[in-house]
């Protein structure tokens, strides 16, 4: 009996390895463990995301996210992880949304962001606690043009006090700020604007402290 259970085990620790995601191309960071993944292949969404406003789906592969005219808010959830260095990947595909983000929050406030919208990306600071001297700052603003219905791919790369995000590994901008290092990151999530948008392949990975020897030549 107990050489049955071990080998069930061994073969479920293979199936879940099999399983691993692929991992996001980076540009700065250096990928140290995967945190999280969610394919939302399922029927609802997992117990690791927090739907705090809006209607959020599991349907077609993908998480469908609404804001809802009651709420007087964008739709928003998020999972409860903290990491000091991060990576964050994932598919989006607009369908009616003026707006979408993946928003990373400090344990007062919100930390940062990119903003995803039909004719728009955008990677920023936020302030924090609109308190004090700290304010939003944003590092890249850059025309798209996003077709309804299209999957397009975003990482961002947190790495001490610097922060880059790319779109479909062709468009890329980066920023540094001291609260970027000095806060810890909680929270990763989606925000919409508008009707809806669809998230898919969610990887979030802690990343090592130090980023690419080469990733600033690589960026010029």
């Amino acid at each position: 009996m107990k050489n049955i259970i071990l080998l069930a085990i061994a073969a479920l620790t293979i199936t879940a390895l099999a399983q691993d995601p692929a991992p996001p191309i980076t540009r700065m960071a250096q990928l140290d463990k995967i945190a999280y993944a969610d394919s939302f292949t399922g029927d609802k969404l997992a117990e690791q995301w927090k739907a705090a406003k809006g209607k959020w789906e599991v349907s077609g592969g993908g998480l469908r996210g609404s804001e809802l005219a009651a709420d007087k808010h964008g739709a928003v959830v998020r999972t409860p992880l903290k990491l000091q260095n991060m990576v964050v990947a994932f598919d989006v595909k607009l369908d009616g949304a003026k707006m979408t983000s993946l928003s990373i929050n400090a344990e007062k406030g919100h930390l940062a962001r990119i903003r995803i919208a039909p004719k728009l990306f955008a990677v920023q600071l936020d302030d924090p606690d609109h308190e004090g001297a700290e304010k939003g700052k944003v590092f890249l603003t850059k025309p798209v043009e996003l077709a309804p219905g299209t999957w397009h791919t975003v990482v961002l790369e947190m790495v001490g006090d610097t922060m880059l995000g790319t779109l479909d590994d062709k468009i890329a901008g980066q920023g540094s700020h001291p609260s970027l290092a000095s806060k810890e990151k909680v929270a990763p999530g989606f925000t919409v604007a508008g009707e809806s948008a669809s998230f898919r392949n969610v990887r979030i990975y802690s990343a090592k402290a130090e980023p690419k020897a080469d990733w600033k030549k690589a960026a010029e």
